[in-house]
């Protein structure tokens, strides 16, 4: 078995030594300052990263940004009032700059790179989610809207965690009711675009689902969604998003 031990350890050598010079003839851009990026990091640099708007109190089912901790087992105020169709909700970074600007470069202008470095956020933030997730699923766009813009931004951030996590990610949902943008919409207005507006085909086929999206605003596109993967039968339902507005 020695022989084995010399060559695993002449193997990781070889993969450690392949990764250094990859990254000296092509170093990885930090995606925020254009700044190579060392060997242990991979699409934000070490000062971007520590420099990021980090959402460190937040309610832990909707991820809402907080002035202080709650104690385990206490989530905020609204949460207490209106509990939401999901058990917990994660957004590690706040919706400030840069955050906002790298996601709108993502969604209207196609800055895909952005996407990798975003994942590793969140494949690192899911250390605090439960872990007994079976599934992703990305919120769906309509068709048209699809079309129009050529891909689903949170398509795209389900997909790159599927690829650190081993995650399947679902595909039998669907947004069947083209509604309006909710940029800009208030709360109220909201809830009513999103009705019915999603549904399911078959049946979901996990026991936890996390849903994944880029921002949550009000939560209300991740509460109509919730509410439709219950009715199909989903037992437990998580939300992880990149950012909390």
């Amino acid at each position: 078995m020695r022989w084995l031990s010399i060559s695993t350890a002449i193997l990781t050598m070889a993969t450690s030594l392949g990764r250094r010079l990859e990254q000296a003839v092509m170093p990885n851009a930090c995606v925020f300052c254009d700044a190579n990026c060392q060997v242990d990091e991979q699409s934000i640099c070490a000062a971007c990263y520590d420099d990021l708007p980090w959402n460190d109190k937040a309610c832990r089912q909707c991820a809402n940004p907080l002035v202080a901790d709650l104690p385990v087992g206490v989530v905020c105020a609204a949460c207490q009032q209106t509990p939401p169709p999901f058990e917990s909700a994660f957004a590690p970074l706040l919706y400030e700059f840069p955050v906002d600007a790298a996601i709108k470069a993502l969604k209207f202008r196609r800055k895909l790179f952005y996407v990798p470095a975003f994942a590793e956020i969140l494949v690192k933030a899911t250390a605090v989610m439960p872990d007994d997730v079976d599934a992703l699923l990305p919120v769906p766009l309509h068709w048209r809207r699809h079309a129009i813009r050529g891909f689903n931004q949170a398509s795209e951030l389900a997909n790159a965690i599927s690829r650190r996590t081993g995650l399947p990610v679902l595909k039998n949902v669907l947004r069947h009711r083209a509604t309006p943008s909710q940029s800009g919409l208030a709360a109220a207005h909201r809830q009513r675009n999103l009705q019915a507006a999603f549904a399911v085909r078959g049946d979901i086929r996990a026991r936890h689902v996390l849903i994944v999206d880029d921002v949550i605003t009000t939560g209300e596109t991740c509460r109509q969604l919730a509410v439709t993967l219950r009715e199909a039968g989903a037992e437990r339902l998580s939300v992880a998003a990149i950012a909390r507005a």
